[in-house]
């Protein structure tokens, strides 16, 4: 049994839920593996980008977060009852847990993770293939972008008390500016007219319910066909984890000509394309806006006509053509 006393975070926990279970340490170091490596199968279970830019030599990738990894073992790793190492980026990231309990359930019976990943062996001196960087080939110029009004999206939620209706409204243009592959500045232009309610398509009810958002009760059309929303300015969240929210925006939001600020938290990055990208859930309190309809705040009794003052927003921006640093 190997001695697994560095081993960290989800390697350790791996290892004293299945010492007893399958009747040995799954954690293999690197030095032991340089001992053995020419009689066993090697999987590297990353992104096929992250095996790209770096791998040990001789390993079969096959990406644990595919739904094909179980089916792609076949041609990965063919032999099922031959001892099997596996890997992932370090100890911190659990892919090569994952797929253990993946192959364990698929009938591999002599299963073992390289302890610490990628980033251990190649401290450790094993022989890795090295090729281009996946952060790499995702950077993308500094500079101003144009939106790609195809790719981006702005839904709205409202609701009252039992009930909520959901939509989109169209994005006329806009563009945003990058810096060190996040967003820090932008503006768009919002085209109220195309605003539809997903749940009511196809129906009467859709063209009503529209018509009533369009008039004078709420956005006014008449004299208001657009919003805007300007990025005044933006904030790296510390410590923000791949998938969370890693910016903190303030903005100015005009809508019927009055404009207030708001302030949102967002993700933002590079597409896998290399396009430069964000996406933000928020939500505004109408009434600073002067769209006071069936507000519980300014009508004594509304009945069946309550309207929350609370609209929910989910906006995803993605840029196109580059314009330049500006």
């Amino acid at each position: 049994m190997h001695d697994h006393s560095r081993i960290t975070q989800s390697e350790g926990k791996l290892a004293e839920m299945r010492i007893d279970a399958i009747g040995y340490s799954p954690i293999m170091k690197p030095e032991h593996f340089l001992e053995i490596k020419d009689t066993v199968q090697v999987l590297d279970v990353r992104l096929q980008d992250d095996y790209e830019a770096c791998h040990l030599k001789g390993a079969a990738n096959n990406c644990v977060h595919e739904v094909s990894f179980v089916d792609r073992l076949v041609e990965a790793a063919p032999e099922k009852r031959k001892l099997t190492v596996i890997y992932g980026e370090n100890s911190k990231s659990h892919e090569a847990a994952a797929a253990f309990e993946k192959m364990l359930r698929a009938g591999y019976s002599d299963i073992h993770i390289l302890e610490g990943g990628i980033e251990a062996a190649i401290r450790a001196g094993l022989d890795v293939i090295q090729g281009r960087s996946a952060e790499d080939a995702q950077a993308i110029r500094d500079g101003v972008y144009l939106i790609d009004k195809e790719s981006s999206k702005l839904s709205w939620t409202g609701r009252n008390l039992l009930n909520k209706h959901t939509g989109t409204v169209g994005l006329a243009h806009g563009k945003m500016k990058f810096e060190q592959g996040c967003l820090t500045t932008g503006e768009f232009l919002i085209d109220l007219a195309r605003l539809e309610c997903d749940d009511l398509l196809g129906t009467d009810m859709h063209d009503v319910l529209v018509a009533h958002l369009h008039n004078d009760d709420f956005l006014d059309l008449e004299k208001y066909p657009d919003a805007h929303l300007i990025i005044t300015k933006s904030e790296r969240i510390p410590d923000a984890g791949i998938g969370a929210p890693n910016l903190h925006i303030k903005a100015g939001l005009m809508i019927k000509g009055q404009t207030h600020p708001i302030e949102l938290d967002a993700v933002s990055g590079i597409t896998p394309e290399g396009k430069p990208a964000a996406q933000a859930v928020f939500s505004i309190d109408r009434t600073r806006w002067g769209i006071i309809y069936g507000s519980g705040k300014f009508f004594h009794r509304l009945g069946g006509h309550l309207v929350n003052d609370l609209i929910d927003f989910e906006v995803k921006i993605v840029g196109t053509e580059y314009l330049g640093v500006v």
